[in-house]
């Protein structure tokens, strides 16, 4: 097989035009060379990224006649909003991204990849998401340009054969880029006694043979590093994000994938991001598989894992047990993601277990303000309804909603909030469901 022809950043940003559509995947996708260089570039009239979790402030989003829509806000999309950047969001959920690339049909894609191997494949690396058909039906047409950048800092990973084999082979992509950019280095937050108490209970909910989904923060990573010390064992893990804590996990000889349903035998994810020691490990590394987004956070293939265990964050839950999870002040802050396809999966069995982890409360400029309030609003937004929550866990305790009246759920919320709160959401719950 001949050698494909190596491309620099400056060469593959010359094939978008002024006025252009470009799409990228989420996050650990961005080909992050590629974007740099777009922001060497002033001659743009109308260009349209779209994308979700930016992993740097790239110049290219300051620069006139660009715009970015973004499925999920990180640090950097908040950043340049509040910079005048334009900035949009994308109200949908992780799955939701496939059918909207679809109808977007951007001339350009981009992604990053993984270096060739001997038969001219190209790992999709850290990110399956909800790209990767796009991708395929964007190198196979002759009208559209596929971008594909690869470093040795992204590992070579796998998918499921023979339907999700996670790759692109070099004769579909129309300029390979080669570069030293870097995954994001996403460190482990720093966790307060807060966070341990919320862990230790969590902690009670994971049996043995319990099969995980874990997102990023402290709380999570505490959980999986007693896991890792602890006596139990046995567990599988299929997650929407694959975290240096489940690794850890991993390396603890914890991980078994031997009691789960449809993937059996290995850790199923649709993207990673952490630590530089995650990506080394996960390199050629068959224990974790890649699979898209449609398959990862189907909730009927959630259910079918035994003694599943969802383990997220929120920002807010409200006396009817409405979570928000992705917005504060009236402003977007994150985004929908995979909350509701992992809380829904993991209520169809009565053996599986959703947990939803937050402090009873936050300092603010006026005081300290409760995050159980007596209903979801002042700039917060539901994202996940009331009637699929079912455990809500803070620093005081543990409140269990399923099959709950809406007056019991209210007193057991109420009961777990900031002791300075908890007299007047108590008379809140005296007024709720009548």
């Amino acid at each position: 097989m001949a050698s494909p022809r190596i491309s620099t950043p400056a060469e593959a940003v010359a094939a978008v035009r002024p006025v252009d559509v470009v799409a990228l995947g989420l996050g650990p996708a961005h080909p992050g060379a590629f974007l740099h260089a777009l922001g060497e570039r002033d001659d743009w009239v109308d260009l349209q990224v779209n994308g979700a979790l930016l992993t740097d402030l790239y110049a290219v989003f300051t620069k006139p006649g660009v715009s970015f829509r973004s499925g999920f806000f990180g640090p950097a999309e908040r950043f340049l909003r509040d910079s005048g950047a334009n900035i949009s969001f994308v109200p949908s959920d992780f799955r939701g991204f496939e059918p909207i690339l679809e109808q977007l049909h951007p001339r350009v894609m981009a992604t990053s990849v993984s270096a060739p191997d001997a038969d001219g494949y190209c790992s999709l690396s850290l990110h399956a998401g909800a790209s990767v058909r796009e991708l395929h039906r964007c190198g196979a047409d002759p009208d559209r340009v596929l971008v594909a950048e690869f470093s040795e800092y992204f590992p070579r990973t796998y998918g499921v054969e023979p339907e999700h084999l996670h790759r692109l082979h070099v004769d579909e992509i129309d300029i390979l880029v080669e570069s030293d950019a870097q995954p994001v280095n996403l460190a482990d937050v720093e966790p307060g006694e807060p966070d341990r108490a919320i862990a230790e209970y969590a902690r009670s909910f994971i049996e043995d043979g319990a099969t995980l989904q874990t997102g990023i923060g402290a709380i999570p990573s505490l959980i999986a590093g007693m896991l890792a010390d602890g006596p139990g064992g046995g567990y599988g893990v299929h997650s929407e994000m694959f975290t240096t804590g489940l690794m850890r996990l991993h390396q603890a000889g914890k991980v078994t994938n031997e009691n789960k349903g449809e993937f059996d035998g290995y850790s199923v994810t649709t993207f990673a991001a952490g630590t530089p020691e995650l990506y080394t490990w996960l390199h050629e590394n068959r224990e974790v598989r890649f699979l898209p987004v449609d398959v990862v956070n189907d909730p009927r293939l959630i259910s079918l894992n035994r003694k599943f265990v969802s383990i997220n964050g929120a920002i807010a839950v409200d006396l009817q047990g409405q979570v928000a999870a992705d917005t504060m002040g009236g402003r977007q802050h994150s985004g929908i993601g995979g909350h509701e396809d992992f809380v829904a999966g993991a209520a169809l069995q009565l053996e599986d277990r959703s947990l939803l982890c937050l402090r009873s409360s936050t300092m603010q400029a006026e005081g300290r303000v409760s995050r159980i309030m007596p209903l979801i609003g002042d700039g917060l937004l539901v994202t996940t309804p009331r009637h699929q929550t079912d455990v809500v866990i803070t620093e005081y305790g543990v409140a269990e909603l399923r099959g709950k009246t809406v007056r019991e759920r209210a007193d057991a919320l109420a009961a777990i909030a900031h002791p300075d709160f908890r007299d007047e959401l108590r008379a809140a719950a005296e007024t709720v469901g009548q």
